[in-house]
């Protein structure tokens, strides 16, 4: 599995150094940690692929191929992982508080891109959220905002 992870790392962004290497990693992390919101209720639909595709694609500049090959590892290693720990230690260690409530934001696109929000995603991201010491004022505005920007009959 490492040396998938590495191997995917030189092919897809070629930044063999220590701090590509981190920020690289911490992709994989936050991939992962959005897999486990789509993959909360046990049903990974074609939206929420895209809407996960597209928020990766958008977040760290990846091609099309590459986030395919990003979101298969990330599934991978939540299908490895006892807890999601190692993947929130280290965007602990290296997001800002405003950068952990965008990813709490967009977990909540992600958990409403098959418009319908299940008591296990909302779960998910709420144990997230907390691990990711975000407020819970932060997290409900983002709940509020994602709500909002889907309209009044969509939630």
């Amino acid at each position: 599995m490492l040396d998938a992870i590495q191997d995917f790392f030189h092919r897809a962004l070629a930044v063999p150094d220590d701090h590509g290497q981190r920020e690289l990693t911490l992709e994989l992390a936050t991939a992962a940690l959005f897999c486990e919101i789509v993959r909360a209720d046990n049903h990974f639909d074609d939206r929420e692929r895209r809407a996960l595709r597209e928020m990766l694609m958008a977040r760290f500049s990846l091609s099309a191929t590459a986030v395919d090959e990003l979101v298969q590892l990330a599934e991978d290693a939540t299908d490895q992982a006892v807890d999601h720990f190692q993947f929130v230690r280290l965007v602990n260690e290296h997001y800002g508080y405003d950068d952990k409530v965008a990813l709490v934001e967009l977990m909540w696109r992600l958990a409403y891109a098959d418009d319908e929000l299940d008591a296990q995603e909302e779960h998910r991201i709420r144990k997230l959220a907390d691990l990711l010491f975000v407020r819970h004022s932060d997290f409900i505005r983002t709940k509020l905002r994602v709500q909002e920007a889907r309209g009044p009959s969509r939630h």
